[in-house]
């Protein structure tokens, strides 16, 4: 059928994003943590602590969300608070060493997963694929991109 929804970008994005989720929440049950709270110890990882107004930021969702959230964690011991050094009204939260230690367990559930999520697609296919990808995030992002003549950095294929 030509013009089967199932087909549309808007639904094959969503329906690949929906069964990514699914999926990682089943293997990743077993740390007891949400994908929500995953994504916050990504960031916390990488970033060696954050502002917790920084986190809601890159969550994208609102600061008291995020206050909820990290609550939850911290009672959990995945998390610590701590006032930051300049001004102590900003509280930094850092990743403790269990949530250090899981992080680096659920890095190859989310790798294994990724596998089978790319099975049947050639290397050339998962680079194509990616760009294509970033390419349409760039689009969307903040009103810069392709569209508007600007040309966006890359990022990388992983």
């Amino acid at each position: 059928m030509k013009n089967d929804l199932r087909n549309s970008l808007g639904f094959l994005l969503h329906d690949a994003q929906r069964l990514l989720h699914k999926h990682f929440e089943a293997r990743g049950q077993e740390y007891g943590l949400s994908s929500a709270q995953w994504r916050l110890l990504v960031f916390l990882v990488k970033e060696d602590g954050a502002a917790q107004a920084r986190l809601a930021e890159l969550l994208e969702i609102e600061p008291i969300s995020v206050s909820r959230l990290i609550d939850r964690m911290e009672e959990g011991g995945w998390v610590e608070r701590r006032a930051d050094a300049n001004d102590r009204r900003v509280r930094m939260v850092f990743a403790t060493r269990k949530a250090r230690d899981a992080f680096e367990k659920v890095k190859s559930v989310a790798s294994d997963l990724y596998e089978i999520a790319l099975a049947g697609l050639s290397p050339a296919e998962r680079e194509t694929l990616m760009h294509a990808l970033r390419t349409v995030c760039d689009n969307l992002s903040d009103g810069k991109g392709a569209s508007d003549g600007t040309q966006r950095g890359t990022g990388s294929a992983g």
